[in-house]
C-alpha cells in the first residue's frame, strides 16, 4: 500500500435523507474512534429505495472493493426507504437498520483491506455487534 494514499472514512451526499444522513455522520464519527481506515472509503447516500450493483442486483447497500489498491473502495447506500420503514418499526429501528447496512459494508471493506477479498460468512452478525456496541457507547449517561 502506497504510503501517501488518502485515509479515512467520509459520508457523502447531499440527496441521501437528512435524519439517516444525520444518523450515518455520527456513527461514522464514533467508527473512526473504534478502527483505522488506512484507504479512504467514501460512503454516498442515495435518495433511492434500493441501488442496482454492477452484477445487476438490487440491494440496500454495497460495497465497491477494486482489484488494484491505488484504487480507492466505495460504500453506497439507499436511503429513499426511511419514511416507510420508521412508519413500520419506528425511527429508531429504522436508523439502526441503515447503522446495520454500513457497518456491514465497512466490515467488508476491513477484510478487503486485510485479504483483497470480501466474504459474506459472519458479516451480519459482527455488523449488528458493532451496532449494539454503539448504541451501548452512545446511550451511557
Amino acid at each position: 500500500m502506497r504510503s501517501d494514499c488518502r485515509k479515512g472514512l467520509r459520508i457523502r451526499g447531499d440527496r441521501g435523507h437528512p435524519v439517516v444522513r444525520r444518523a450515518l455522520i455520527r456513527f461514522a464519527r464514533w467508527l473512526r474512534t473504534q478502527d483505522d481506515f488506512p484507504i479512504r472509503v467514501p460512503v454516498y447516500l442515495f435518495p433511492y429505495d434500493h441501488i442496482i450493483t454492477m452484477h445487476g442486483k438490487k440491494v440496500s447497500a454495497s460495497f465497491f472493493a477494486p482489484f488494484r489498491r491505488n484504487v480507492e473502495p466505495f460504500i453506497r447506500i439507499a436511503t429513499g426507504d426511511y419514511g416507510v420503514l420508521a412508519k413500520e418499526v419506528g425511527r429508531d429501528n429504522a436508523l439502526a437498520a441503515f447503522l446495520c447496512s454500513l457497518a456491514h459494508e465497512v466490515l467488508h471493506y476491513r477484510q478487503w483491506v486485510a485479504t483483497g477479498d470480501t466474504s459474506e460468512r459472519g458479516v451480519s452478525v459482527a455488523a449488528m455487534a458493532i451496532v449494539d456496541r454503539y448504541t451501548r457507547a452512545v446511550a451511557r449517561p
